[in-house]
């Protein structure tokens, strides 16, 4: 049992959206019980003020005699959510630096974040913890990562507090929050919260999606996964679609189970709202787009010029944008660390050319079935009163691909970096089922402009600033705006239950008054 005294109460929704305080849907459990139907008849419903969860058996009213022409049954309630909250759709890509989307100035086309822009609000200061696991266990609780046991990744686990991946029962998710209160809930993609000696078929489940308040889930447990080939789960049964189906790739055959989700749930209560945790693979490593998806990107020549210039050009479409000062500088480049373009021979910017070619159709084939999953919402006419928030990233772009980039990410984390003129052998297959690529680091930062650094270095907003935007058609928000200042993931922190926050310290912090009352502009170029 999860109680919540009133103080805490209006930590429910914010906890879901960790921090974001557009509107905290636990805003309706200050109104009225709200009641339907005939008490005790099968029909009957009610709202619930939410001060404990689960909520308290209700008292049978009926009557029990002798036998059943003299009783009289009495059902309980049902709890459904009050009048007019929202649908929830949550989406969060995985390993996306600040400007890879062209929402917030990269040169990748993201139509779909690119539309939930300009209909609601585009978000330039929030913060991930800079690893995958962490950053999930706070966005799904509302809590610091250390309090949910993830101070690290599922798989670097340690028998300590705060690093043993074992969220407690005390500690409930936005899933278990929103089920309790009503809701439909549902986890499709990524599932790194599960520990890694739990994480199969023999359980125990209590820490898989099913287990933490969500009725429904399909994807992976682990860091990532082959697109083409997953480890892939309904619930908790492994299933092997891909089998007999070249061409079957995770990223759309994810869509395409979410729609049939809603289309089914639709059609058994279309009143009841629900809340969808939408995290694909991508553009985590191996980077797997279908070859059509490569092609479109590839003939675009978007990467032609070299890293260096990427930089230059995605820097000024920032500002161009507004997601950033007009006076910012631009980091300078990491010369002892990266090599310049110019620098390089033809053969290793051929391979560089392929691999970034590569990741970029991975993300925009990835927002491309995002957008398929946002168009079933406004078919079925729940646009309207959706709430839909689309994260571009649990951290910045990886880093782990090596200096060179590789055919198998999995080769280079034992160790095995492969030279240039290996790699080429793969050239034409690359993205393909026969590797399970990953890119060069100096292309990982440039899609962190304008900052410096990547995934894994909290230190450095290049680890940690994720491009986010926030669309609900009902409620006037501005559109296309950029709001003032974000709180960071775990914006209600457990030792903070009362929701007023600490943001995490960082050196320099620019003063909230000098921002630009126009785009947020509290980015710290170091």
């Amino acid at each position: 049992m999860l109680n919540i005294s009133k103080r805490n109460s209006g930590i429910v929704v914010p906890a879901l959206l960790a921090g974001l305080s557009l509107i905290p849907l636990t805003a309706f459990n200050a109104h009225a019980q709200q009641t339907s139907g005939k008490p005790g008849s099968p029909g009957a419903t009610m709202t619930i003020p939410g001060q404990q969860l689960p909520p308290p058996p209700q008292q049978f009213r009926g009557k029990i005699e002798r036998n059943a022409a003299q009783s009289t049954p009495y059902w309980p309630a049902r709890v459904v959510p009050p009048k007019d909250a929202p649908n929830i759709l949550l989406i969060m890509t995985d390993d996306t630096g600040f400007g890879v989307s062209s929402t917030f100035g990269g040169v990748i086309p993201t139509p779909n974040l690119d539309r939930i822009a300009a209909n609601g609000l585009r978000y330039t200061n929030f913060n991930s913890t800079a690893l995958c696991s962490p950053t999930r266990a706070a966005i799904i609780t509302g809590r610091n990562h250390h309090s949910m046991g993830f101070g690290v990744v599922a798989e670097q686990a340690t028998g300590y507090p705060g690093y043993n991946s074992i969220m407690t029962r005390d500690k409930a998710t936005i899933g278990r929050i929103l089920k309790d209160n009503g809701y439909w809930t549902s986890w499709f993609g990524k599932d790194h919260n599960t520990p890694d000696f739990q994480a199969s078929q023999a359980g125990p489940f209590d820490q898989w999606p099913v287990g933490m308040g969500f009725d429904y889930f399909y994807g992976f447990v682990g860091g990532d996964v082959n697109q083409w080939q997953p480890n892939l789960f309904r619930n908790t049964t492994a299933i092997y679609p891909y089998y007999g189906k070249p061409g079957w790739n995770l990223i759309t055959a994810m869509a395409d189970d979410a729609i049939e989700y809603m289309k089914r749930i639709t059609a058994i209560d279309p009143e009841q709202p629900f809340f969808i945790y939408y995290v694909p693979g991508a553009v985590h490593a191996p980077h797997h787009p279908t070859p059509e998806w490569i092609k479109k990107i590839s003939d675009m020549h978007l990467f032609d010029e070299g890293w260096n210039k990427l930089r230059e050009t995605i820097f000024a479409n920032q500002k161009r944008l507004g997601v950033i000062p007009q006076d910012a500088k631009l980091t300078p480049w990491p010369d002892d660390l990266l090599k310049g373009w110019d620098t390089l021979s033809a053969e290793e910017k051929k391979l560089f050319i392929r691999q970034v070619d590569v990741f970029a159709a991975y993300w925009a084939y990835t927002d491309h079935e995002i957008g398929r999953v946002i168009q079933q919402v406004e078919d079925m006419g729940k646009l309207d009163n959706t709430l839909i928030i689309y994260i571009a990233g649990d951290n910045g772009n990886s880093a782990e691909g090596t200096l060179v980039g590789t055919p198998n990410e999995v080769a280079s984390l034992n160790g095995v970096y492969p030279p240039i003129e290996a790699q080429l052998k793969f050239y034409d297959v690359w993205g393909s089922d026969l590797t399970y690529p990953h890119m060069a680091v100096a292309w990982t930062w440039a899609f962190d402009t304008p900052f410096s650094w990547t995934k894994q270095i909290a230190s450095h907003f290049g680890g940690t600033r994720q491009g986010m935007a926030i669309s609900w058609p009902k409620v006037d928000q501005g559109q296309g705006r950029c709001p003032q200042s974000v709180p960071p993931y775990d914006r209600y922190r457990a030792d903070d239950p009362g929701g007023h926050g600490h943001p995490r310290p960082t050196s320099g912090r620019r003063d909230p008054a000098e921002a630009d009352r126009r785009c947020q502009h509290d980015v710290h170029l170091r």
